[in-house]
């Protein structure tokens, strides 16, 4: 059986390149879009996570959690500030960094760190409330995992864009 490819992608930044000040917690802390190719006919629903994977002290520290999430090639940019979001068919964003929303890159000084979004797309809906964590998360989706993709991105508190 051949399995189908996720793609993510981003009009906002190409995979391991540096992401927008905007869409950092240093500016605006807005959510990029997310573009999906290749979704399974067989997804139910989508679940991301964004995580900086070189923090020194917290490896993989979570900064953002959302799902249930109804299938669809485009994740809009900005997505609210909410525990469930109505706009987005009441998906969920969970306890991270960011407290029940997207929260942005903001590594100290001048380190530059790496953030990893993976989205997950899923044969079923999560029945986890909206204090919820990522690892809560992870248990609930074994066995419900169709498919994954992952974008990186790279950001510098007081890099100079342009």
């Amino acid at each position: 059986m051949n399995k189908q490819e996720l793609i993510v992608t981003s009009p906002s930044f190409k995979d391991e390149e540096w992401i927008p000040r905007k869409h950092s917690a240093r500016a605006e802390d807005v959510s990029p879009q997310l573009n999906l190719q290749g979704i399974s006919p067989k997804g139910k629903t989508i679940a991301i996570t964004m995580d900086d994977t070189s923090h020194p002290l917290f490896p993989n520290y979570n900064h953002w959690v959302i799902w249930n999430i109804p299938v669809q090639e485009i994740i809009p940019e900005a997505l609210p500030h909410a525990k469930v979001l109505d706009d987005l068919g009441g998906a969920i964003q969970g306890m991270a960094y960011g407290k029940n929303r997207y929260k942005g890159p903001k590594p100290p000084f001048k380190t530059i760190h790496q953030y990893v979004f993976t989205v997950y797309v899923l044969d079923c809906s999560c029945d986890l409330g909206s204090n919820s964590k990522k690892t809560d998360l992870v248990k609930e989706m074994e066995g419900h995992i169709i498919q994954t993709a992952r974008l990186s991105g790279k950001f510098q508190s007081y890099r100079k864009e342009g």
